[in-house]
């Protein structure tokens, strides 16, 4: 090959590495993640119900709610990871935000009285503290519940995972999509579709970890980022995110 036709080939493989790139900046941008964005028919509002087959729903936490409904209003969820105790019970809501995991397994670690239950309500939020979080859950031995009429989305399944007895109630809202799994940045396309192949084989291994069963991951990864999958019970039983002794 001559050096003219050298150049060619470089030229053709440097532009479709931008046209890919500017894909994923641009899913970046319109999702508030790392991936390409989706040109699929607008899903219902997450306010819709589901049935069978029918089971994906926009996803905007600041404005969705789904229909069921919960069992105290206790108003917006923070807008970060917090640790409560409310009526005896020790609760975990809000937003995983990056750092949430050094921040908050201390405060489990000290909690008074100790933690052998925790009740989780969370849109979702950074993959990897919720992995890290949820380690720490099975390594305490602490249960984790969702209760009737609340949520746990996007990465908050993934903390739910980590109780070694897992509750969850029959109208509570468990929901699955696609992930990213660092900073929002201008990442050639090579590294950034390196990044998300890295992330996804963690989170695999941490699945099996967990016990839950990986075909959970088929719905994830068929959802965007501006949707959410939500689980039915029988689903929950399947992936084995029930536990039996629960």
């Amino acid at each position: 090959m001559n050096a003219k036709n050298i150049a060619r080939t470089l030229s053709a493989v440097l532009i479709f590495q931008l046209g890919i790139g500017a894909l994923l900046v641009f899913g970046d941008m319109k999702n508030g993640s790392l991936g390409l964005p989706s040109f699929a028919p607008d899903a219902p509002r997450l306010s819709e119900p589901i049935r069978p087959g029918d089971q994906r729903r926009q996803f905007t936490p600041s404005r969705d709610r789904p229909t069921t409904r919960p069992a105290r209003d206790a108003g917006p969820l923070p807008d970060r990871l917090t640790l409560t105790r409310e009526d005896g019970q020790w609760r975990l809501e809000g937003q995983i935000e990056d750092g949430d995991a050094d921040r908050l397994i201390p405060q489990l670690d000290a909690a008074d009285p100790a933690i052998t239950e925790l009740i989780l309500q969370s849109p979702g939020g950074a993959v990897r503290d919720a992995l890290a979080l949820g380690r720490h859950l099975r390594s305490a031995n602490i249960t984790t519940r969702v209760l009737a009429g609340e949520i746990c989305y996007s990465a908050c399944p993934y903390l739910l995972a980590g109780g070694p007895t897992r509750d969850i109630a029959e109208d509570a809202s468990i929901g699955v999509h696609q992930h990213s799994f660092d900073a929002n940045t201008l990442l050639p396309a090579f590294i950034a579709i390196d990044s998300i192949q890295r992330g996804q084989s963690e989170l695999m291994a941490y699945l099996i970890e967990m016990g839950i069963d990986t075909r959970v991951m088929i719905p994830a990864m068929a959802t965007p980022a501006e949707e959410i999958y939500i689980l039915l019970p029988e689903e929950l039983r399947d992936y084995k995110f029930v536990t039996e002794d629960s």
